[in-house]
């Protein structure tokens, strides 16, 4: 059982900006709710002028609050995002998100998660077909980080599956993990024969649970881990860390990364100075 959630910034392009503008930290959800969530995310602002920020997406659905001012908080499900996600804050607010595991949102939402990829659906919208999909009744991004931390895990723990029930979930989110953490997970075909799978039954598997295919998956962690390489010293030897990571050479790599980002890997590294 996990006993801190993760430190890393992987997906967070400029985290250091980032923090200087936004309180950002990640706590644990209570023990029953860890087989499926990550970790529960908060950011906080109080802006004199507005902050853009961009995050490369993890292949994971997030549940988010906003409050913005003095207004009330307003809940959406947020789909694993195919595109770089920008936000502009302004002037005062708070954000409570929940990332759910990939593929651990499957067992809240008991259809195919790849109807939510792309898309953040508000919850009022999606109430009518899933009932869970309600505003809670207490302000999630209201009071201390513990207030908070105890309204999500009354909301979610009213929503949760009983553990173990879902074999097949665990047997993805366990793939997932594989594949964030192994660098030699490299193509799709190896990886479903060293699982004693077809690459058909694994595309499924994925499509329906985590929203996305094994191959996207494979590609969006292998990018996340060049973007932190080039966040957290000088930068790397690109064409030894594009082979590292499976690319056939480094213009495979630019290209992805400029495709997925919007610049290229040199160009973001210099930008961090």
């Amino acid at each position: 059982m996990r006993q801190r959630p993760r430190g890393d910034s992987r997906g967070i392009l400029a985290p250091d900006r980032m923090l200087r503008q936004v309180r950002f930290r990640r706590h644990l959800p209570a023990a029953l709710l860890r087989p499926w969530i990550e970790h529960y995310w908060f950011v906080d602002w109080e802006l004199t002028e507005p902050f853009a920020q961009h995050v490369v997406p993890h292949p994971a659905v997030n549940l988010v609050f906003r409050r913005d001012g003095d207004g009330p908080a307003c809940g959406e499900v947020a789909g694993v995002g195919l595109a770089l996600f920008s936000i502009t804050l302004t002037g005062v607010g708070r954000v409570s998100g929940v990332q759910f595991r990939p593929g651990g949102f499957h067992p809240f939402w008991r259809g195919s998660v790849a109807e939510l990829t792309g898309h953040r659906r508000p919850l009022a919208e999606l109430a009518e077909r899933w009932p869970p999909a309600r505003e809670p009744t207490g302000d999630t991004c209201d009071g201390t980080d513990a207030d908070r931390c105890r309204r999500l895990d009354a909301l979610l723990t009213g929503w949760a599956p009983q553990a173990g029930a879902d074999p097949v979930t665990e047997e993805v989110i366990r793939l997932v993990e594989e594949i964030r953490t192994d660098r030699t997970v490299l193509r799709v075909d190896a990886f479903a024969r060293r699982h004693g799978l077809t690459t058909r039954r694994l595309q499924r598997l994925f499509l329906e649970r985590v929203g996305v295919g094994p191959k996207w998956v494979i590609r969006r962690y292998r990018i996340q881990e060049v973007i932190e390489q080039a966040t957290g010293g000088p930068p790397p030897d690109w064409a030894r860390l594009a082979a590292d990571l499976g690319y056939s050479d480094q213009a495979h790599l630019v290209r992805e990364f400029t495709a997925v980002t919007g610049t290229s890997p040199a160009a973001y590294a210099r930008s961090l100075a």
